[in-house]
């Protein structure tokens, strides 16, 4: 079962995809860690990928397909997996589906989570986080036991930048640009389920189950 997540910043789509992997045994897998792995292991693909970064460049797409084939070839991915972070763009998903068609392979579901943007800037700008151990909080759903205050280790709590609402509306602006004409390309090939990301977490969950048994 390959599994792909979508969604707009802030719907809850890695959340979600981590449970999915968990209830499937089934890896979850991030760009972003594949990057760092790669990078870290001292692999070709990964010292590639870190000359682009290294210069504050993207990663071309058809070598982040190159990592991300690399990773879903191994034993752990067998039964499937859950992609998270990736594809972002009609680009990139049309390198992904060329190189899985290649393979002679599919995605199985693009499950997309969704959210609307009020929702999404109403929920980030509620989130705090503290300075000094990284525990985050939201103030109306895992509010602090004294306000502006870490429960762990008594630091204070901020907003971070990436929280504020105009940064969250310029990161919706570019999602809505780039990423959600991916929810047409999936739909066209009859692999997108959309499911209501505003209800509580583990009822987002269980219509993602009842989707995928």
């Amino acid at each position: 079962m390959k599994i792909i997540m979508l969604g707009a910043p802030g719907a809850g789509k890695g959340t979600q995809a981590k449970m999915i992997a968990e209830k499937f045994a089934i890896p979850h897998i991030s760009t972003g860690d594949i990057f760092r792995a790669n990078i870290k292991n001292g692999t070709e693909l990964g010292m590639e990928a870190k000359k682009y970064m290294d210069q504050g460049l993207l990663v071309p797409d058809e070598l982040t397909v190159k990592i991300l084939l690399d990773r879903v070839a191994q034993k752990d991915c067998t039964d499937g997996y859950v992609l998270d972070g990736f594809p972002r763009t009609i680009p990139q998903a049309q390198v992904l589906d060329k190189a899985l068609t290649e393979l002679g392979d599919h995605i199985d579901y693009a499950i997309n989570v969704d959210v609307p943007d009020e929702n999404i800037i109403n929920r980030m700008s509620g989130r705090r986080a503290c300075v000094t151990c990284g525990a985050t909080y939201h103030i109306e759903h895992i509010p602090p036991q004294k306000e502006g205050i870490c429960d762990k280790c008594n630091a204070e709590l901020i907003l971070r930048d990436d929280d504020k609402p105009e940064t969250v509306k310029n990161r919706l602006d570019v999602y809505h640009k780039q990423t959600q004409p991916l929810i047409e390309f999936y739909s066209e090939k009859e692999v997108l389920r959309t499911v209501d990301g505003t209800q509580d977490m583990q009822n987002v969950f269980a219509a993602i189950v009842e989707i995928l048994k």
